[in-house]
């Protein structure tokens, strides 16, 4: 008897692990940890997708023919529980497993199976484009990784949007020149919204893991009972034909757009289906490729959605695995704060934080520049620990996992791995925001203010970490200009700014923590 155990996060009848095996001699074992649902304060959307998705997929197993050995969350203390009573009932020779998708699991499964009497075979997994050995092969010993080296070696090679003399469709790489419209252009476009998500009502199924989140997990941010997202591979596909349907045409050019009520906008949300296996890589490019071909959406759409997936989506995976357990551990500009409570709250007064951190309570779920320029460039200036920071991110996103957030998170919003992955720190302040939402609306700070009462935090945090951060970053090519026009400012102006920053660091964020350990 063969044992192919599925994780929460393989849901696919193409896992790797059930491939060669016959129905008639596997069972496939499928385990709910209360354990694992506790390890953060996940956010309680997040556990209802991850639970749901499960028994959904295990009829899906049994409808294809599987026997599947199921243990639920409110029977389960841990894995090693579940382990040992499957053993004891099936006697497996052998539990194949395909590869986990963080470093903690990767070790812990080894060590439970052991105590167990099996031995588990890992299969390589098929849930990316990019196997973990091919990445570590081509960044060999690099001191510093290119996104943008990386995703044209993956265009070539998967021959997405080339032309048959191996150039580019278009003629060239990268259009992200054209998918940067502003607040102000989309308002005189007539401020154009998408068609409503297509619309998932509980079944029976996650109705009751709805309970059992609320019951099990009450202190979790989040409301389990607003849960929004398919957990299903049928309803994974609505919504991948929905979005190349209704958003896709518009995506490219308001990909980095933030409107207040409209966290989704163009965007596909796809991640959280794509990060549990319900859907796969390359459908989602080849759907997009296909509407481009097709002539219904513009190349530089076509071209920024296939960069995500094949581009990014496949590198942070890949930095992750390469850069082995320490990663998230990094912090490579000293930074000691404390996450502020009021990420987990919402209650703040900068208005862009409220709306960013309202929607992600809300749903679980913000888009990748709500993500990157506000959460994280808040973040990145106020000089929060990254693990702590790591942690919180981890916690509330609904496609979070930790290869996700090690590279999302350390190298690219906070810097932390010492631009090992980021050529730049990703450093904004109060003008960007304001022109690229219409979050400094009605708020009570001014985006254009220097200094004083009024000021928006952003405008002085940002000169502020230039300033604390002036020689590391005097010699970056991208940067270095900053650094030249923070030197150049008259002594009292710096003076302010300093000040400034001090005051609302201590009052909105708190004091530096001693490091620990490293």
């Amino acid at each position: 008897m063969t044992t192919v155990w599925i994780l929460g996060d393989q849901l696919s009848l193409r896992n790797a692990a059930l491939v060669g095996c016959d129905p008639r001699t596997t069972v496939v074992l499928m385990i709910e940890s209360r354990a694992r649902g506790g390890h953060q304060r996940y956010h309680q959307q997040k556990l209802v997708l991850v639970y749901s998705a499960m028994r959904h997929f295990r009829h899906e197993l049994e409808a294809a023919g599987w026997q599947v050995d199921y243990h639920l969350l409110a029977d389960t203390t841990n894995f090693s529980a579940a382990l040992k009573a499957h053993v004891e009932r099936f006697r497996p020779d052998r539990v194949r497993v395909m590869e986990a998708g963080d470093w903690t699991t990767t070790d812990a499964l080894p060590t439970a199976a052991r105590k167990v009497g099996v031995e588990l075979e890992w299969i390589p997994t098929n849930l990316f484009l990019v196997p973990r050995g091919e990445f570590r092969e081509w960044a060999g010993d690099s001191r510093r990784l290119l996104l943008e080296n990386h995703y044209r070696r993956m265009r070539r090679k998967l021959g997405i949007l080339m032309e048959p003399d191996g150039t580019p469709t278009g003629g060239e790489w990268n259009l992200d020149a054209e998918n940067r419209r502003t607040w102000s252009e989309w308002s005189r476009a007539g401020k154009p919204r998408s068609s409503p998500l297509p619309r998932m009502d509980p079944d029976a199924i996650t109705r009751a893991v709805i309970d059992e989140v609320c019951r099990l997990f009450p202190d979790h941010p989040g409301d389990a009972a607003g849960f929004w997202l398919p957990v299903t591979r049928a309803d994974s596909l609505r919504w991948l034909e929905a979005f190349i349907a209704d958003r896709f045409g518009q995506f490219g050019p308001y990909e980095d757009l933030m409107v207040t009520g409209e966290p989704v906008l163009f965007h596909s949300v796809l991640t959280p289906m794509l990060n549990l296996g319900l859907l796969h890589p390359m459908e989602c490019v080849e759907a997009a490729v296909t509407a481009f071909r097709q002539g219904k959406v513009p190349l530089a759409s076509a071209e920024g959605f296939v960069r995500q997936i094949i581009g990014w989506r496949e590198f942070v995976n890949g930095v992750y695995w390469h850069c082995g357990r320490d990663y998230v551990e990094r912090n490579g500009l000293g930074a000691h704060r404390p996450l502020p409570e009021w990420f987990w709250t919402g209650e703040t007064e900068l208005n862009c934080l409220r709306q960013v951190l309202g929607e992600v309570r809300s749903t679980g779920y913000n888009h990748h520049i709500q993500r990157l320029m506000v959460l994280g460039n808040f973040l990145l200036l106020a000089g929060v620990s990254p693990r702590e920071a790591y942690g919180w991110f981890l916690a509330m996103y609904v496609d979070a996992y930790d290869w996700v957030m090690a590279a999302n998170v350390i190298g690219m919003s906070l810097h932390a791995d010492g631009g090992f992955m980021a050529t730049k720190p990703y450093a904004a302040g109060s003008a960007y925001i304001s022109k690229m939402s219409d979050y400094c609306t009605g708020c009570r700070f001014d985006p254009k203010a220097r200094s004083g009462p009024t000021a928006c935090p952003f405008q002085y945090l940002y000169w502020d970490f230039f300033a604390r951060h002036e020689e590391a970053f005097a010699r970056n090519p991208r940067v270095a200009v900053i650094v030249q026009a923070w030197r150049k400012k008259p002594d009292a102006e710096k003076a302010r700014i300093r000040a400034d920053a001090a005051a609302f660091l201590t009052a909105a964020v708190g004091d530096e923590k001693q490091p620990q350990g490293r």
